[in-house]
């Protein structure tokens, strides 16, 4: 028995290994709007979720988001790009964490910890884009280190 489950384990093991990119997620599915989400990082994936796709549109919805941090947070950035067919027709960029700026919880963590945020989230947009787009995120810090990288795709069929 015990070599069957060592034997298990040692292939799991490989496969893990052998696999070249993270699953894609659903962070929601409803009628007329759907997101999910691949991490982009090659060595983390994380977690996130969101009670009802619906409340994205009213300015303010809860999330649940979990990761072990690979790399501590003193600075970080973050890098949005809109993508439709495959050309990049927006660019955002902001400090979130840094000398005098901290809009998030998590600004100071150390490499190890686990964080896990649990809460309302604003995105200050008015209404999601109608179609079909992709939206790349990357958080990187003070080192210009990855912290978290995703591709969320977006499909909304609701015109507002």
């Amino acid at each position: 028995m015990k070599t069957s489950n060592s034997l298990l384990f040692i292939l799991v093991l490989l496969y893990i290994n052998a696999s070249t990119e993270w699953p894609t997620h659903t962070v929601c599915k409803e009628d007329n709007l759907e997101i999910y989400y691949k991490s982009c990082d090659p060595q983390q994936d994380f977690a996130l979720s969101i009670d009802h796709c619906a409340d994205i549109a009213t300015h303010t919805f809860d999330i649940r988001a979990a990761m072990v941090l690979r790399h501590s947070i003193k600075e970080l950035h973050i890098k949005l790009d809109m993508i439709i067919n495959g050309k990049t027709v927006l660019t955002y960029s902001e400090m979130l964490c840094g000398p005098g700026t901290s809009k998030l919880i998590f600004c100071g963590k150390k490499k190890g910890e686990h964080l896990y945020y649990e809460g309302p989230v604003t995105l200050g947009i008015k209404e999601i884009p109608l179609g079909d787009y992709t939206i790349s995120a990357k958080l990187t810090n003070q080192d210009h280190v990855i912290v978290a990288c995703a591709d969320f795709t977006v499909k909304n069929n609701l015109d507002y």
